[in-house]
């Protein structure tokens, strides 16, 4: 059946669906001027005095009751049963987290090829995780999308590093996802768990951009974390042992959508809300000890 969106990885099993390059004919939103994911160039960012750390509201705890984890066929998606916010960094409002979900790869020989949709300096990562959050003074993204800056991301790369084990309840659920449509409820954690430690947050991208799958909706602010997680290779194999569709379907993997064209978008960097590297204040003491030296 034509008419319906897909990634490259699933064009050899279903020849009619559309994939990346064709998704302006499902929706022409798709071939506009700010589209997501890109490809972040570190020489070109501006550094932007005002990209604070964010604050997160309600991450550090976990609600009363359950998530909902599905396989929608495109990813893996989990529902929060609550709305942890995020407020400051620049961000003009706050925002309630809805869902999140993944990127990935797969597995190849004799590494894992990468499947994270934003690139820094053209390096991709293993995956991505998305927190997708709306404006809280509104209900839901529906609703969100006719607001201007009505949808918040924050994207996190996820490396090959250690074992996780604060990923191990999500990860766990994945034997029962194995074909479109399914779902399970999952023991709600701390959102805080699955990220990188607070203090590591500071230093993040920030751009304006879109939804990365169809309708590709613009008015996306996107704040792409600098510090990535970190999951085994046998924790990060363990997603595409998914499928797209029922029983016998291609594997669920590379399932991101190829970096877009910047078009005059500039991207910024919260980059000096940190410290220098020891390197550098060496240097730096160095060089003052012999100029005092030397008066």
């Amino acid at each position: 059946v034509g008419g319906h969106w897909c990634y490259q990885s699933q064009k050899v099993e279903q020849p009619h669906c559309e994939a990346p390059q064709q998704w302006h004919q499902i929706d022409v939103t798709c071939k506009g001027n700010k589209q997501s994911p890109i490809n972040i160039v570190t020489k070109n960012v501006v550094y932007d005095k005002n990209l604070k750390p964010l604050i997160f509201e309600g991450y550090d705890t976990k609600g009363p009751s359950k998530w909902k984890i599905e396989n929608n066929g495109h990813t893996v998606k989990v529902t929060l049963s609550t709305s942890p916010k995020i407020g400051g960094g620049g961000l003009r409002r706050r925002y309630k987290a809805v869902e999140f979900h993944f990127h990935w790869g797969i597995q190849g020989v004799p590494q894992y090829i990468p499947g994270s949709e934003h690139s820094i300096d053209g390096e991709k990562q293993a995956m991505e995780l998305h927190i997708v959050h709306i404006r809280e003074d509104v209900s839901d993204i529906t609703e969100a999308k006719k607001s201007e800056n009505g949808v918040a991301v924050l994207a996190f790369f996820i490396k090959v590093e250690e074992e996780n084990k604060n990923y191990a309840t999500l990860i766990n659920e994945l034997d029962n996802l194995k074909y479109k449509g399914y779902t399970a409820q999952m023991e709600p954690l701390p959102l805080s768990s699955l990220l990188p430690p607070e203090e590591d947050l500071g230093r993040y991208y920030r751009y304006e951009g879109s939804l990365t799958t169809p309708d590709c909706h613009e008015g996306v602010i996107w704040t792409v974390f600098e510090k990535p997680i970190e999951l085994s290779i046998f924790q990060i194999s363990q997603f595409s042992t998914i499928h797209f569709e029922a029983k016998n379907s291609t594997h669920m993997a590379e399932n991101f959508r190829p970096a877009q064209f910047l078009n005059g978008r500039k991207v910024c960097w919260s980059g000096a809300s940190t410290p220098l590297p020891t390197a550098k204040v060496l240097m730096l003491v160095l060089m003052l000890t012999y100029i005092l030296s030397s008066l």
